[in-house]
């Protein structure tokens, strides 16, 4: 995948994210015969209660239900695309906190609706449950993602202002509401006669009594989804603009018409594969699989994602299942014919075959069984033996073309099984030394009072003379100190043998509770539900917190997902003025300090390296103190990325990182470089 600058709008820059490979033919436009007008949507029940629980149906009130309400949309544009008849996605944060998506598909239909005797724009927009989606003869798509007919009215309901704009028929029509309810009847004006514009615009306004926090889109997280979802449709090209008026505009533009061969090979982009991606994809029952996968010889994980008609199933489902299964049950039949393989007693599990794998897995159902509004989990047990099926004589077909791709896959997966046996030695050996099972802890540790994990949090400090502060100055009754001796194993580039031998993660793993890797997480278990990372504010610090960050990702991922993991801010400089002292946390809040001070005023700023040159009273008042401490609670919002992050900063390739400091090096202001 290339990202080229090409000339936009307006003179500003354009990053273009198009496609390097030709499209496939099997990834042709697919269309859904019938027209789309108001006989087409159903009318369940009415819209209620959902500004009184907008957690309900969005989530959270937070960042995450704030961008929830733009996925909604986006995945209704995307729907018309799959149905064949949408090529163009526009979204678009404006500069007044709003945000707008524009397709160029059939437009919502606009004719008054037999049941509701409302215009069918109305309809779907004040009614719960009203869609084209439902399935059925009558329904306008074979395949989509918004199921429930709530997303467009949830989104609504919790707008202070929205807009729709819908072009067909050679018509313009707009309506304005205002939280749930239309402001306006619906308009219409005559397009010209050579203008052939059609599709839906949404633009609305979050309501801020309902996102009391912040009203704030990122452009990362908006963008990462997007991504996502142009690797998923190759046909469709989205573009995302932000529009901020002291700044230059940011805009991207995404289509890879390689589809998940290119999603694959942009998540290895930093490994060293052992083959081209292998493809395929089956249509069957009017369910179509899509399936993309290839090895990495440097990897030591599995990546496996899962998408049902475009919407990640991040719990997976039925389709996971079926690859799964069927990948192990193939790999074996082929290892037990193959000179590779001595013993052929041995029969290797799911995790060795998948070792250093990653794999998409795309698709598209008519009538998907998705557990809950948020659809993280397919449940369809047709879709489980299609994809099995799928996977055995398409794997099997490539494999036997290619007698060396399978036997560096055999090679890689028994490595597997030899590495798996010696870490199973090695947690034997472990636990006999009485680090797993006992009741003993680590000799650094400093225990809280507390027995109640709910309420109890751990400091995880680097170096003795933190460690020293850090448990003088805590609250013995629900704060508890684990000193680390310099830098901890980077299980990244290790295999798990090494892991349980290194004394630091045998520490960790005891005292945190953490159980054993691969193994189901249990939070019961865990002795701390608050794990902060507590480092210096240098280079030393920040690699150690990356080097913590990337156990705790590939041992156990669920801390993430339980909101476990925090990390400390510890204060930059200290600032005395007479008997004043402040505590800056970054060099503005230090300039927005000193501005206070009249011009005249003198004053000693203390700059702190480490966390050791703090008295145990300063630490607490400014970094342990619940009252007055800046925590930052880490989550993993996507695991593509995160799995691209993890690997490429802490992954064997070094030409890579290099490549990434030498594009950075123009952003970085040299005052600020630690030598």
């Amino acid at each position: 995948v290339v990202a080229a600058a090409v000339p936009g709008r307006n003179g500003v820059a354009v990053r273009a994210f198009m496609a390097s490979t030709a499209a496939s033919d099997a990834m042709q436009e697919k269309r859904v015969a019938g027209e789309y007008t108001a006989a087409n949507v159903q009318v369940l029940e009415a819209l209620d209660g959902v500004r009184k629980r907008p957690g309900m149906y969005i989530g959270s009130t937070g960042p995450r239900g704030l961008h929830h309400l733009v996925y909604e949309i986006l995945d209704n544009a995307v729907d018309e695309a799959q149905a064949g008849y949408a090529t163009e996605i526009n979204v678009v944060f404006h500069d007044d906190n709003s945000v707008s998506v524009t397709d160029n598909g059939r437009g919502i239909p606009t004719d008054i609706h037999p049941q509701t005797k409302k215009s069918c724009v109305e309809t779907v927009l004040t009614l719960m449950h009203a869609g084209g989606k439902f399935g059925g003869s009558t329904s306008s798509y074979s395949v989509a993602g918004g199921l429930h007919g709530v997303g467009l009215s949830v989104v609504n309901a919790l707008s202070e202002a929205l807009e729709v704009t819908v072009c067909r028929d050679g018509k313009e029509y707009r309506q304005h509401y205002s939280r749930g309810k239309p402001l306006t009847t619906l308009s219409s004006t005559t397009l010209p006669d050579e203008s052939s514009r059609q599709g839906s615009c949404i633009r609305f306004w979050p309501d801020k009594e309902i996102f009391t926090t912040t009203i704030e889109f990122d452009f990362s997280t908006i963008s990462s989804r997007i991504r996502e979802l142009a690797f998923l449709n190759p046909e469709l090209t989205i573009t995302l603009t932000k529009e901020e008026q002291d700044a230059q505009v940011q805009h991207n533009e995404y289509c890879y018409a390689g589809g998940l061969v290119e999603y694959v090979a942009w998540l290895n982009n930093d490994k060293k594969p052992l083959h081209d991606p292998i493809a395929f994809r089956k249509e069957l029952d009017g369910i179509i699989v899509d399936v993309s996968l290839q090895w990495c010889s440097d990897s030591y994980s599995d990546t496996v994602l899962g998408y049902a008609n475009s919407i990640r199933t991040v719990d997976g489902g039925t389709h996971i299942e079926g690859l799964k299964t069927s990948l192990t049950r193939t790999i074996n039949s082929f290892a037990k014919k193959s000179k590779i393989m001595k013993d052929k007693d041995i029969s290797l599990s799911g995790e060795h075959v998948r070792e250093g794998m990653t794999c998409i897995i795309s698709v598209k159902v008519p009538n998907p069984e998705f557990e809950g509004q948020t659809k993280t989990r397919l449940g369809n047990p047709e879709v489980r033996r299609i994809v099995e099926q799928s996977v055995q004589e398409n794997l099997t077909e490539y494999l036997e073309l290619h007698p060396d791709v399978l036997d560096s896959i055999l090679s890689k997966s028994l490595n597997a099984l030899k590495a798996a046996l010696a870490a199973k030695r090695a947690r034997e050996l472990v636990r006999t030394k009485s680090v797993l099972k006992s009741s003993s802890l680590p000799g650094k540790l400093a225990d809280c009072a507390s027995s109640n994990p709910a309420e109890s949090e751990i400091f995880i400090v680097e170096g003795d003379s933190a460690g020293g502060s850090a448990k003088q100055g805590r609250d013995r009754k629900f704060q508890a100190i684990l000193p680390l001796r310099g830098k901890i194993l980077n299980i990244e580039r290790r295999d798990e043998a090494a892991m349980y031998k290194n004394e630091e993660i045998q520490n960790l793993i005891l005292g945190l509770g953490l159980g054993v890797k691969g193994e189901d997480f249990k939070k019961e278990a865990l002795r701390y539900h608050k794990i902060v990372i507590l480092t210096d504010a240098d280079v030393d610090g920040a690699h150690i917190r990356t080097l913590l960050l990337t156990f705790f990702f590939r041992y156990q991922r669920a801390l993430f997902d339980e909101g476990c993991i925090y990390v400390g801010v510890p204060p930059l400089y200290k600032v005395e003025r007479g008997k004043q002292v402040h505590y800056c946390y970054d060099e503005a809040d230090l300039k927005e300090l000193v501005n206070t001070f009249p011009t005249n005023a003198s004053y000693n700023t203390q700059r702190f390296k480490g966390l050791g040159e703090m008295m145990p009273l300063q630490l607490w008042e400014t970094t342990m103190d619940p009252e007055r401490r800046l925590l930052k609670q880490l989550t993993v919002e996507d695991a593509a990325e995160a799995n691209v992050v993890f690997s490429s900063l802490m992954g064997a390739r070094v030409e890579y990182r290099k490549e990434l400091i030498q594009k950075a090096a123009s952003m970085v202001n040299l005052d600020h470089l630690d030598i």
